[in-house]
This record gives structure tokens, sequence and C-alpha cells, in this order.
């Protein structure tokens, strides 16, 4: 009665086939026991329940599962309340994705509206998280990590919310907030690297070459951030960055290219996950009085920087580096008229542009310190776009 063999999709009946008839009848059994209240595809579901035999088969059924689940009645009237869904399997409880109309009907929220929650106790729920977090802002999704052999939370879950503001105010309200008697969670802005680092590129390439070439073998492609030698415009540095729509597409490309099938211009091409972009936040930047000023041409020195944005306002320094450079502004409104004024325009034959610098953040500061030893030339007050360099071999 919980399931006809006609809602069964072909996977999981072929996959219940492989089955003896005495390990069939035990999955179809826990199948049975399972709480179905929140399933939306049963047919997925068996097949988790089956993966999740065969693992505890391996393990010699050492792994005991809990027989305490969320409190149903709690569940039920949360989502009563609300009017959001759930959709459970057995790696995974969705809150949401979308939320209903009545509390956001806009577009899936993008980068910077996640956040990642730790130190969940293994056997809380929706019922305790979402009131919390509720506070700092309209929920998008809930997605809360399911162990199967233990039928607990694996300690960890992923609020995706309508806002960027609302995503920070739920770090500021939920870090280190003591949600049990000595239970204190972590919750930080979740990155979700949707950017890969491509080495060994011809160094005559350029940015249309490499996203027309890197199209045809991967798919999802945004944008190809590309830097050039600082003394040839026309050659680039050996490397680019391949900006994808999002992190499943870049997740796809990179084992796409790291199989050693795919060739590019004839060559195997070096990948790895770039180092995500962190957003700093947005009260720092509304006090940033410094311009990142890039693609200058070999012949600006300082001074001519200089001559050209005091008089925006006055100025307590410019730092020139390669094709780069920080110009530092005594007043804000200064510095971001200057912004809006000079960016693309030309300096010396040369179309520049301009941002506001991000300050480095602790994290950020660490990792320098770290390399500081191989670095003996280095400029750490800002910064903006990552120095390049090689990835080392191995990162995660």
């Amino acid at each position: 009665g919980l399931v006809a063999y006609v809602d069964l999709d072909e996977r999981a009946i072929d996959a219940l086939r492989e089955f003896n008839e005495e390990g069939a009848l035990s999955v179809l059994q826990q199948f049975k026991e399972s709480d179905l209240s929140h399933v939306q595809n049963k047919s997925a579901f068996l097949c988790g329940v089956m993966k999740t035999y065969r693992q505890r088969e391996k393990q010699g059924s050492k792994v005991q599962e809990s027989t305490k689940g969320p409190d149903e009645a709690k569940i039920k009237a949360l989502l009563e309340r609300t009017g959001y869904t759930l959709d459970v399997t057995t790696g995974q409880r969705k809150y949401g994705g979308p939320p209903p109309d009545t509390v956001y009907s806009g577009v899936q929220p993008g980068i910077g509206t996640e956040v990642f929650v730790g130190k969940i106790p293994r056997d809380l729920y929706e019922d305790e998280l979402v009131p919390l977090f509720e506070k700092a802002g309209p929920i998008w999704d809930l997605r809360l990590m399911m162990d199967p052999l233990s039928g607990q939370n694996r300690g960890y879950a992923f609020i995706t919310f309508c806002s960027k503001d609302a995503a920070q105010e739920a770090v500021k309200l939920c870090d280190n907030y003591e949600i049990r008697p000595g239970k204190h969670l972590g919750v930080c802005i979740s990155v979700a690297n949707n950017r890969l680092f491509v080495g060994s590129i011809p160094k005559n390439k350029t940015k249309e070459n490499i996203l027309e070439e890197f199209s045809k073998v991967t798919e999802g492609l945004v944008d190809v951030i590309l830097y050039h030698q600082p003394d040839d415009k026309k050659k680039n540095r050996g490397f680019c960055f391949l900006e994808y729509e999002d992190h499943k597409s870049a997740a796809q490309a990179r084992r796409r290219l790291m199989s050693g099938k795919v060739k590019v211009w004839g060559n195997v091409v070096t990948v790895e996950w770039a180092d995500p972009v962190e957003e700093p936040d947005p009260e720092v930047m509304a006090k940033v009085k410094v311009l990142f000023v890039r693609n200058l041409a070999t012949t600006v020195t300082e001074e001519i920087l200089e001559k050209s944005f005091s008089e925006f306002g006055k100025l307590e320094r410019v730092k020139k580096l390669k094709d780069y450079a920080f110009v530092h502004f005594e007043d804000r409104g200064a510095a971001v008229k200057a912004m809006n004024e000079m960016n693309g325009k030309e300096i010396e034959g040369e179309e520049i542009e301009i941002v506001l610098a991000k300050p480095p953040d602790k994290k950020r500061k660490e990792r320098q310190a770290a390399r500081q030893a191989s670095r003996s030339t280095a400029y750490e007050d800002y910064y903006y776009y990552p120095p390049p360099r090689m990835p080392p071999p191995i990162r995660g």
C-alpha cells in the first residue's frame, strides 16, 4: 500500500533485481519501516535505502540506525505555520526551495545568499533550526545533511536566504549561538566555487579564443578571466580562470578536463579549483577610500597616476605594481567620484579599469604571512585580483 510497481522507475526496479530474495525482502522491509511522510520521490528514496543496505552489509551491520527521528508533530506544526514544503531523501532533508509565494516570489537567490551551519547536534531538526534562522530574514531553503547509516543528521546544514542582507544578518545573529546547553553553532557565508584555474594555455590565445575552445568541451561556461603580460598586451600569462554558471557545471568541467581524455589545442591542460573570492563585509566596503586600477600600460608611472587622480581630491599615496596600482584618497567621496569618472578612460593608450580595493580579511592575512617567506616584494595593504600563481598540486 506504500508504493505500487508502476510508481517505481526502471533504475529502482533494476537495482532491486540485483538483490537475492532475502536481501530484496530486507530492503523492502526497511523501506516500509521508514518515515515516508515527506518523501516526494519514492523511487529515489528506495534507491537510497538499497545503497545504505549494501554499505551496512560491508560494515558487518555494526552501525545501528537511530530509532529517534524528528518529532513529527513539531515538524507538522512548523510546516503548517510557514506554508513551506519538506522533501526527505536518504541523504538530506530539504525545507523549502522555493518558499511559498507569500514569502518570496522572485528568482532563485545567487552568490552570497547561502550560509553554512556547522556543529549542529546530531538529533536536531528543522523544528529547532527554522525558528532561529528565520529571525535573520526570509529563508529560500534549508538543507540538513543526513547520515543514512545512523539515521541522524551529519552535524551541518546549508541555508539559502532570499537576500544577501539576510545571510549577513544570520551570521551576526547565529554564529556561536548556544542552541542547546553547551552546544554552540558555527555559521559563516558559504562560497559555492564556480571558478576553475587552468594552466598550460598557449600565450598567444585571446579571451575570445579561450571562451570558444573551452565551450566546445565543457558546458555552462560564462566568462574567462585572463591576465596579460605587463610588457606585451598581445600575450597572456599562460593561465586563465574559467567562470561557470554554477558549482555543478564547474565540478563537471573540472572532472572532464582532468580525465586526460580531453585536449585543448592538442594539449592536456592543468586544472584546479580557483581560490574562492570571499565577499568582504558591506559595512567595511562602505568605508574604503582606496581604488584598484588595472590594465595599465608599461609607460604609466606613479607620477602620471598622481597627476590624473589628484584633480578629484587629496591623495595619501599611489603605489604601482606591474600593470596595476592602488590609489589612496583621503576622502571616500573623492575616491568614488574618481572611480565613476575615470573607469574606462585611456591613460597612455590603454583603457583602464577601476574598482574599490578590498581590505584584506583575517584569513587572507594569515595566508599571506605564510607565503611571505617565498615572496620578497609584496604589497599587502589592499588587494582585488588575487596575485596570479600556480596552485599547489593537491587542493580540495
